[in-house]
């Protein structure tokens, strides 16, 4: 046994089970410091004209900062470009010729 260890193999795999079933679940915090009461007071106030809680409302502004609705999801724009050009009907073949595999001696 490793000496200090403070955590049994058993409640490691405990640890890492839970973390399958829950996936996505176990989410990080942040901590704000230094935050003006000012900011505070109109968080709260912004979080109570929407019915959410302070906490929510951080969240919502932060998601909505980092990840907003209208980004460009590259996917969906080369689909349109591809709709647009007509590129569904492209008949792309290869090349009939078997490649020579280089050798470099």
């Amino acid at each position: 046994m490793l000496s200090g260890f403070a955590i049994t193999y058993l409640e490691l795999l405990s640890l890492i089970a839970m973390q399958a079933v829950l996936g996505d679940a176990v989410m990080a915090s942040i901590t704000v410091r230094n935050l003006p009461d000012e900011t505070h007071r109109a968080l709260r106030v912004r979080a109570a004209q929407n019915g959410r809680s302070t906490e929510a409302e951080v969240r919502e502004i932060l998601e909505e900062a980092v990840r907003p609705k209208k980004r460009l999801k590259i996917g969906s724009e080369l689909a349109a470009f591809g709709d647009k050009h007509k590129l569904d009907d492209l008949n792309i073949q290869r090349e009939a010729e078997v490649h020579r595999i280089a050798s470099f001696e």
